[in-house]
Parts: C-alpha cells; sequence; structure tokens
C-alpha cells in the first residue's frame, strides 16, 4: 500500500483518498516573470512522476497546478521592461510549457490563473472580514488577523510567539501583528487594480492559492504539494486562509521536495550559480536532467553538478543499451523486478531505489538476451512500462545512443551520421579483407571523435560516448 509522508504530521501513513478511487491535488506552479530555473524544474518533475504513479494505480486524478499571473515581481519587471503585464506573462507561461514539455512533465488537469478568478479571491477576503479573521487597516489593505487563527503554525511547527518576538515591522505599516499578512492590497498609482467592495486593489499572493485551490478541488482535499520554501508562510497562511473561510480542514497530505543545491551551496543568483532549465537543456538532453532529478528522494536536497549530470548520461546510456535491437514484445516475466519497483514507490516515492531496480532488470536482460532473445525481448517491454511511470525510457534507444538531441562539440574530429556510417562501411570492409591494420585505424579515428563502436552478430553498432 501506498504511503505519504506528510509534513503536517511529520510522519509518514497509507495514504487514503477521501473518495474513494480518486484524487484531488494541488500543486503550487510558477510566478511568472522569468524563465523557470532547476527548482522550478524539479517541483515539476517530482509531482509529475506522484502523478504518473497514482493513476498507474488506477486511481483518477484530478490534478491542478496553479499560475501566478499577478505579484510586485511581474509588476516590476514589466515595468522594468516597458512592456505590458499581459505580454509579459503570456510570454513567460508559454516559455514555462515548453520547458515543462521538453522534461517529459505531463499537462495537469488544470492550470487556473489568478487574473481570472478575482470574483472568488472576493468572496473568500470578504467571508474571512465577516467571521473577524480579517481587518481593513488605514492604509486601504484588507489583512488575516493570525491571532485570531488557533492552530496557526501547525504545518511548520512554528511558534507564534517566538516569530513575533524575532519579527521586525517597517515603518509605515498598518497591521495590527507583526505576523499579519495582507489579503487584498490597495491600489497603487500605475499598477494594475480590481474594483473590489474595499476599493480598487489587488489580491495578494497566499489567497490567490486558497481561492484557487478550493475552487477547484473543493474544501477539503487529499494533497497540496510545493517546494520546501513555501511551508512557510506560504502554505501555513492557505491553512489559515482556507480553514478560516470555511470551517472544514483543508488538506490531508502535505507534501515538500527538498532544496535545489548547486556544487554544494544553496542556488542563488548573487552566488553566480543559478541555472535556468534552458541553460541545462542547451548541455543536456531533457531526458538526462529528469533522470538526474529523480535520483535522489525528493524530500531529500537535490546537488547539481557536472558530474551527476554525467551519471545520469551514463545510467541512460546502460539502459538504452540493453533495450537496442530488441524486437516488439508484449511485458512478461519481470514479476519479481515489478514488486520490488512498486515497494519501492510506495515507500513515499523513492525513485532511487525505483531506479536500482530497473537496473537489476537490465542486467537479467543482458544476461539472457545471447541465449533468450524473445525472453530479453518481454523483459525489455516490462522495463519500458515501468520506466513510463517515471517519464523516462520511452525512446527511441538507437536515437538516444546516436546523440539525437545531444549538442555536439563541433571541433575538427566532429561527425556528423552519414560521415560515421561511411567510415563504420570501410571498417567493415577492412575487416573483411583481413586488413586489421587498416581496421584498427578507422576504429581509432571514430573513437577520437567520440563515437564508440559495439561489433555485434547481427553487425556493428555505434553510439556517442
Amino acid at each position: 500500500m501506498l504511503q505519504i509522508y506528510n509534513s503536517l504530521t511529520r510522519q509518514k501513513a497509507v495514504f487514503t483518498p477521501l473518495v474513494p478511487g480518486q484524487v484531488r491535488m494541488y500543486v503550487c506552479g510558477m510566478t511568472v516573470y522569468d524563465y523557470c530555473h532547476l527548482g522550478h524544474a524539479r517541483v515539476m518533475v517530482v509531482f509529475d512522476v506522484v502523478y504518473r504513479y497514482l493513476r498507474h494505480l488506477g486511481y483518477e486524478v484530478t490534478y491542478i497546478r496553479n499560475i501566478t499571473d499577478i505579484d510586485d515581481k511581474i509588476i516590476r519587471r514589466a515595468g522594468e521592461n516597458d512592456e505590458p503585464i499581459a505580454a509579459l506573462t503570456e510570454r513567460f507561461i508559454a516559455a514555462m510549457h515548453e520547458d515543462a514539455a521538453a522534461l517529459g512533465v505531463l499537462p495537469p488537469s488544470d492550470e487556473p490563473r489568478a487574473t481570472a478568478h478575482i470574483d472568488e479571491i472576493q468572496a473568500m477576503v470578504a467571508t474571512l472580514l465577516e467571521r473577524g479573521l480579517a481587518y481593513r487597516a488605514d492604509n486601504g489593505d484588507v489583512y488575516y488577523a493570525v491571532g485570531r487563527f488557533p492552530g496557526y503554525g501547525k504545518l511548520s511547527g512554528k511558534d507564534p510567539q517566538e516569530l513575533r518576538a524575532g519579527s521586525r515591522v517597517e515603518i509605515g505599516e498598518a497591521k495590527r501583528d507583526p505576523l499579519d499578512f495582507v489579503l487584498w492590497k490597495a491600489a497603487k498609482p500605475g499598477e494594475p487594480a480590481w474594483e473590489s467592495p474595499w476599493g480598487p486593489g489587488r489580491p495578494g499572493w497566499h489567497i490567490e492559492c486558497s481561492a484557487m485551490s478550493t475552487c477547484a478541488l473543493g474544501a477539503h482535499f487529499d494533497i497540496h504539494g510545493g517546494g520546501a520554501d513555501l511551508q512557510f508562510p506560504h502554505h501555513e497562511n492557505e491553512i489559515a486562509q482556507s480553514e478560516g473561510a470555511t470551517g472544514e480542514p483543508f488538506v490531508e497530505v502535505w507534501m515538500h521536495n527538498g532544496f535545489v543545491r548547486v556544487n554544494d551551496e544553496k542556488m542563488s543568483k548573487s552566488l553566480g550559480n543559478f541555472f535556468t532549465v534552458r541553460e541545462i537543456l542547451a548541455r543536456y538532453r531533457p531526458e538526462e536532467v529528469r533522470y538526474f532529478i529523480l535520483t535522489s528522494h525528493y524530500r531529500s536536497p537535490l546537488n547539481y553538478d557536472e558530474d551527476h549530470l554525467q551519471q545520469a548520461r551514463g545510467a541512460l546510456t546502460r539502459f538504452y543499451t540493453a533495450l537496442r535491437g530488441l524486437p516488439p514484445a508484449e511485458p512478461a516475466g519481470g514479476e519479481a523486478f515489478s514488486e520490488r519497483f512498486h515497494a519501492a514507490m510506495d515507500d513515499d516515492f523513492a525513485t532511487p531505489e525505483a531506479l536500482a531496480v530497473l537496473f537489476e532488470l537490465v542486467r537479467e536482460i543482458n544476461r539472457v538476451r545471447a541465449d533468450d532473445e524473445a525472453r530479453a525481448a518481454a523483459l525489455g517491454a516490462e522495463l519500458r512500462r515501468l520506466g513510463a511511470v517515471l517519464g523516462i525510457l520511452q525512446g527511441d534507444p538507437e536515437a538516444y545512443l546516436r546523440g539525437e538531441g545531444l549538442v555536439v562539440d563541433a571541433g575538427p574530429a566532429a561527425l556528423d551520421d552519414a560521415a560515421i556510417d561511411a567510415l563504420i562501411e570501410r571498417r567493415t570492409a577492412a575487416r573483411q579483407a583481413r586488413q586489421w591494420a587498416e581496421a584498427d585505424r578507422l576504429r581509432d579515428q571514430l573513437q577520437e571523435a567520440g563515437i564508440l563502436l559495439e561489433d555485434g552478430p547481427q553487425g556493428t553498432t555505434w553510439r556517442r560516448g
């Protein structure tokens, strides 16, 4: 049975959906003012695997991943670019979709945008005001009154009194408690605004997700996910808003993926170790980046460095080499591997252990293929079936091993596919004529260009090394 670690209870428990056979899941998506970075890629891939595995188990999954298309950063960036806000957000939403598709991330069931849910946001703010959980400040902003919500801090484990003691209130802030946070921001000159009962303004960031999630999934749903950086204050504030407005429990299971580090340091623009997805995909194929993300458990830190990406490339090379040349077949004979794979995934989506099982399957394919090609083909089909749960190993082995999609150094030794095939034909002819020195010279020439040859009963195949 599937067990998931719940950030709220701080323990793993058997997952039981609120409605049998159905799962409702919400994941905090992107604030669209720039290109997606590696941290965004991890969130997308991690919860894509959760989505895939829940569907693999037979659940009907409604997966909502929102888009924040209005906030301070968006307004600031549009101003810096002298660009309309709508043009900026549409451009980066399109870029986000391109990056997600490249990484093999399935589209969610719906992708609500904050600006399309202003009515629902205002309705939730109005309810919080009616219930005495919010107030309108002298500056026109509407704030949530944290002190009036008794459960504040239950997700993050933070003590409100300690938070107050360590807080700093900026001069001119109109909130009554240092922990209070804005629900509705009064309009400022030159900023986008919507009419409301409290005057023109725009929503605060936290209220957007509360309104969109309850609108799409109801007041009480199964799973809420996001990066560890959102646990406090964003998700803590979501709980206060949503439970305060509905009077119901908000979420059954909270999931948070770990931070991304670069060469064992926190990823930061100020440190110069900040990478967008596009920068990484200029050097590595998307499947290699996805595989790399899955080599760490989703709750653990993910350390990005070139060695780890090279290891991912080497691992996928082993997988595709095992699949290369196998005839089409139905999955069969892999029951023991499938059982161990599911045991790993049932243990809080333990993808590193699941990948280890796939490597065991590769070893079995390589062991039997010389004597029993039919069994090897059936095991290869099982490898693809299980790989699909993780969103990997669905490509053409020949294309992967020949370097399709790989940015190849166009140095003096670089060769295209036609040149490689021509040199292999010359080498084959030299071997048939027993001209061993010439055959070795041609092999060395290919190796110098990064081309590795593999001689077998069916002839010579090649891959980029």
